[in-house]
């Protein structure tokens, strides 16, 4: 596997990835007559190329598993939220029923997720990692953070606020502040558990 953190893939990017301010947006495409001319095509093909990159060696990890994105989101949500329900689950992912039934009973079946009553309602269904499920999610996380943290270095030392703000934004209008207090959430539990490891060392 490709160490996606150094110094030559890191040059590879300042060269190739720097761009005048504005350099986009300057561009614009004639759609012809049926379009107006779109200053942001450029951008739109860029978060393409970037998606591409930034899934490819999970899916490479995922592939050696038999699994798909579908499934590396089921296993990053419920490991990020432990006791998730399926009907919580369903809306973060926005995806039917059936595609959800199809790709949770395979994590379940090969031993990567588990399901329990709920303690008030049996009727409803939380969703664990195994230890399994844990670990596999953890790499694919760690796969995808590292060629993040490094983006962010070559972007420079504002980048972390801009790019978080930039994110948000493209997340449609009514699911933002929700989408914000999730990522807030479960950064202070994150932040939480890292104090209480550090103790507990």
């Amino acid at each position: 596997m490709a160490d996606i953190n150094s110094n030559s893939d890191q040059q590879a990017v300042e060269q190739t990835g720097s761009f005048e301010a504005g350099s986009f947006s300057s561009h614009a495409v004639d759609l012809g007559s049926d379009g107006p001319a779109d200053d942001y095509l450029s951008f739109v093909e860029l978060l393409f190329f970037a998606y591409r990159d930034f899934t490819g060696e999970a899916d490479a990890l995922l592939d050696e598993y038999g699994f798909g994105r579908a499934h590396h989101r089921v296993l990053h949500f419920v490991n990020r939220n432990p006791g998730l329900c399926v009907a919580d689950l369903l809306d973060i992912l926005k995806i039917t029923k059936q595609s959800l039934a199809r790709v949770l009973k395979q994590l379940v079946d090969e031993g990567f997720v588990e399901q329990r009553a709920g303690a008030s309602d049996r009727r409803q269904r939380l969703l664990f990692v195994t230890d399994k499920g844990r670990a596999l999610a953890r790499q694919l996380a760690e796969l995808q953070a590292d060629r993040l943290r490094s983006a962010l270095a070559v972007a420079g030392p504002d980048a972390e606020d801009v790019v978080a703000k930039f994110l948000l934004a493209v997340v449609s209008k009514h699911d933002r502040a929700y989408v914000s207090d999730w990522i807030d959430i479960r950064s202070q539990a994150q932040d939480a558990e890292l104090e209480t490891d550090q103790v507990n060392g």
